[in-house]
């Protein structure tokens, strides 16, 4: 947030339904805001929170072959993208051919072994288990957190800061918010059909897996804590 200034123009890669997008209008107004996704069912919901600032827009389109001319953005922004890409190192040259000499290229991504839960519930164990195979299976890493350094090297940045984050759930509605949504994907979304499809769960295993983070959720105890790494490269 400290590089972001009036006037610039950002792109949101990977921008998902947007929320994080929209949230970035306040730092560079009147600069612009893009974001680009390429699922089109996330951008329907996107594109209803661009109706409400005139500087945010929503596109479709690959990291791997973005729809912009060189030089076209003052910064080049991937949250939580890395971890779902087969090649992140291209991904991150692709966003930096977009970004003015001067201009920043960031990603942030989590690192799944880092995350810890108290209690510790099997089923909660066996979910990050399940993850990082599913992920693997795809062709990617789980794990992208630890890897934004060598990513951002091999495509080619020289000046390169690296920094760290750990988020924590602790208070009770952050708690339930996050286990429950955990307790939804795990049954309802892509990951649940590509454990399936892979043969790592039954039905039954998933609804397992689920009700245990729902069970977890409740507990007054319950805490949740995982490593962010950042990565902002500057360019010559």
């Amino acid at each position: 947030m400290p590089h972001l200034r009036p006037g610039m123009r950002l792109l949101d890669v990977g921008c998902g339904p947007g929320s994080i997008t929209a949230g970035l209008v306040k730092y560079v107004a009147p600069g612009e805001v893009v974001g680009i996704d390429a699922e089109p069912s996330v951008l329907e919901t996107a594109r209803d929170l661009a109706q409400a600032a005139d500087n945010l827009s929503f596109e479709e389109g690959s990291v791997y072959g973005l729809p912009y001319d060189d030089g076209s953005f003052d910064v080049a922004y991937a949250h939580q993208l890395m971890q779902h890409l087969t090649d992140p190192a291209a991904a991150l040259r692709e966003m930096g051919r977009v970004v003015r000499s001067g201009g920043y290229v960031a990603a942030r991504a989590s690192d799944y072994q880092t995350m810890l839960s108290h209690p510790r519930p099997e089923a909660i164990v066996e979910w990050r288990a399940l993850y990082t195979e599913v992920v693997r299976r795809n062709g990617a890493d789980a794990n992208a957190g630890r890897r934004i350094a060598s990513w951002m090297a091999r495509a080619g940045f020289e000046q390169v800061e690296i920094s760290t984050t750990v988020a924590i759930m602790r208070d009770p509605p952050e708690v339930l918010n996050w286990g429950d949504s955990w307790a939804e994907r795990v049954t309802t979304s892509a990951l649940a059909e590509q454990a399936l499809a892979y043969g790592l769960a039954t039905r039954d295993d998933l609804e397992r897996i689920a009700a245990g983070w729902r069970a977890w959720a409740r507990d007054p105890e319950a805490l949740f804590l995982f490593v962010h790494v950042e990565g902002l490269a500057t360019l010559p």
